[in-house]
């Protein structure tokens, strides 16, 4: 069982993390070098008895504690770091000082929930037999941080288990949410040029033109996608930029389609992007012109291990009641680079409802939004599960 002042001890850390989490919101960064935060989170937990590990790859932290109950399991904690490129427009007193930056994914709670689970386990070092690794990720926004982390050697000795949350300011005040195997899909980027032979407007019979061919490779796209894959293991393929044309009257040479491929399952992830290469190829060919497919990797599945999901579920109905946990009914379509954290180590990403309580969460600003907002009294809850995620694992496993 959790020690029963777990949350408690959570709460009466709620002005360090909110004043982590707001120093971190001011001053966002992007990508895998987020010196700043870095050097916030270092500050923040100087007093603990923590080992710290940097990589050359991004300023990525790892930090140690060894439990005073001697050698046992280990388990890793997550926090990511970086910003997104947008405006802020929330009117909070704490905005970003940065133009065209924001902390609109909620990295910056992630971070410090992180930083309240190392004081908390840090307080209770004593009785934890094992090691707790925390890492600290930039770079989750599209840079695969995590990747470069793991490339960099920071997580070795590999964990037996990894945790983290994600918080949800469009879903209910406390609710921690989670579901076994895939929960977030795959996401990669696709690139499709037409290359035709363009001229005059009004001779479109001496032309190749590409623009009807990009426009019949869209509407293939999504007969392909509901025509050649199973509801039951779904994709989702987006085209959400075409570009082709200078001029009114003239035919370009040629047609760009820009996308996003997204699948629940590796093996349909590299089906897929066979299949467009194939579309895309032969479409153009039966006009006579041709296409180019050009795929850029991005993260794959986020697969959560069901006993770790167990574990959290428990940890979160004994620390926030009986019906604080839902069992998602199915994944989402967006994508987390705690998947590769997941490809090599057993474990679970967690949803945390921020919504403020008492508000019709249905209709508060989602991640991503310029107006974004969470309710900071949630946190400590987050910062509680991962420490209790932690505990639990040390001292039962999966059991």
């Amino acid at each position: 069982m959790l020690h029963a002042e777990l949350l408690e001890q959570a709460r009466s850390l709620e002005p360090q993390i909110t004043a982590l989490r707001r120093a971190i919101h001011a001053e966002p960064e992007l990508g895998l070098h987020t010196p700043l935060t870095r050097d916030k989170v270092r500050a923040a937990l100087a007093h603990l008895p923590l080992t710290w590990r940097e990589g050359p790859s991004t300023t990525g932290l790892v930090a140690t504690l060894k439990g005073g109950a001697g050698a046992g399991r280990r388990v890793l904690l997550r926090g990511d770091m970086d910003a997104l490129e947008m405006p802020e427009e929330t009117g909070l007193e704490f905005s970003s000082q940065f133009a065209g930056r924001m902390h609109a994914c909620g990295h910056d709670a992630h971070t410090a929930m992180l930083a309240g689970a190392a004081e908390l386990l840090c307080a209770r070092a004593e009785t934890l037999a094992g090691e707790v690794q925390f890492m600290f990720q930039p770079g989750e926004e599209g840079h695969h941080g995590a990747r470069f982390m793991i490339d960099d050697g920071l997580l070795e000795p590999r964990a037996d288990a990894a945790f983290a949350l994600h918080i949800m300011p469009n879903s209910p005040h406390g609710i921690v949410a989670g579901k076994a195997g895939p929960l977030l899909a795959s996401a990669d980027r696709f690139e499709i040029t037409v290359q035709g032979d363009g001229g005059h407007a009004s001779m479109p019979h001496d032309t190749l033109d590409p623009i009807p061919v990009a426009c019949e490779i869209v509407s293939a796209i999504q007969a392909m996608v509901t025509r050649r894959f199973s509801v039951a293991d779904p994709v989702v393929a987006t085209v959400s930029k075409i570009e082709a044309g200078t001029a009114y009257n003239v035919i370009p040479d040629s047609a760009h389609l820009l996308g996003t491929l997204r699948t629940l399952s590796a093996a349909n992830r590299e089906r897929l992007r066979e299949e467009l290469a194939r579309l895309a190829d032969h479409i153009a060919a039966a006009h006579g012109l041709t296409a180019t497919t050009v795929i850029v990797p991005g993260f794959p599945v986020t697969v959560c291990d069901a006993r770790a999901v167990d574990l959290g579920e428990a940890v979160a109905r004994e620390l926030a009641g009986a019906d604080k946990f839902l069992r998602l009914s199915h994944p989402i379509m967006g994508a987390e680079d705690f998947a590769y954290v997941l490809e090599q180590t057993p474990g679970a990403m967690f949803f945390l409802g921020v919504a403020h309580e008492g508000a019709d969460w249905k209709s508060c600003c989602s991640i991503h939004s310029t107006r974004m907002m969470l309710d900071e009294s949630v946190m400590p809850l987050g910062s509680a599960v991962l420490a209790g995620c932690a505990e639990r694992f040390l001292a039962h496993g999966f059991a």
